[in-house]
């Protein structure tokens, strides 16, 4: 078992300088180009006391603002109402974003902390939204980097071959009653995907 810094960096080679050199402090050309493709992003909290998350957040590319090259401005869409990644960012402000670009390998990665912001100049900025945030999360941008290309290879994961037909899963309606112990019908997958679509 490995227990401590000095044993982890034994079994593995220092990373080498241009692993190094990628790690900036603000969204270079590169960074905000991608902020501007993608549709999707992953973003992490510490809650602390071992509160961890992470949520998928997605919308039309570029939905993720840049602000300036220290600062985007991610819309809160509505969600379950559970509230895990706001909560935790209310307790420590700690987040980590992994933005994807459809049939692109690579990914961009963003370290900083985060704000609420509900003031009407950050509303404003997405009032054209089918259905405007009641919030915005601001991030200062702490780290940034582009990660290469070789998980994403590694799982195909934009491939067609790779694609899993959702018939391989139960629905979603069958997968929330057998979780949540509900004597009601489930819902079929045609039924919660029009949910979804109604609530976006």
């Amino acid at each position: 078992m490995i227990e401590d810094i000095k044993g982890l960096r034994e079994r593995y080679n220092a990373p080498n300088s241009r692993a190094l050199a990628k790690q900036l402090r603000h969204l270079d050309v590169h960074c905000r180009h991608f902020v501007g493709l993608s549709p999707f992003l992953v973003i992490a909290s510490d809650g602390g006391a071992l509160q961890l998350d992470a949520s998928p957040r997605g919308g039309e590319p570029g939905f993720v603002k840049v602000h300036d090259e220290h600062t985007l401005l991610i819309p809160d869409a509505q969600g379950n109402n559970l509230l895990d990644t706001l909560t935790n960012i209310l307790a420590t402000g700690k987040v980590g974003l992994l933005f994807l670009v459809p049939g692109v390998d690579e990914t961009l990665r963003i370290n900083g902390t985060a704000r609420l912001r509900d003031e009407d100049a950050y509303l404003r900025l997405f009032s054209a939204e089918k259905r405007p945030p009641r919030l915005v999360i601001e991030v200062a941008v702490a780290e940034a980097f582009l990660h290469c290309g070789k998980s994403m290879m590694r799982s195909k994961l934009w491939s067609s071959e790779a694609r899993i037909e959702r018939s391989a899963m139960p629905s979603m309606g069958q997968m929330l009653k057998d979780q949540s112990g509900s004597t009601a019908p489930a819902e079929s997958q045609q039924e919660m995907v029009a949910q979804y679509i109604r609530n976006m």
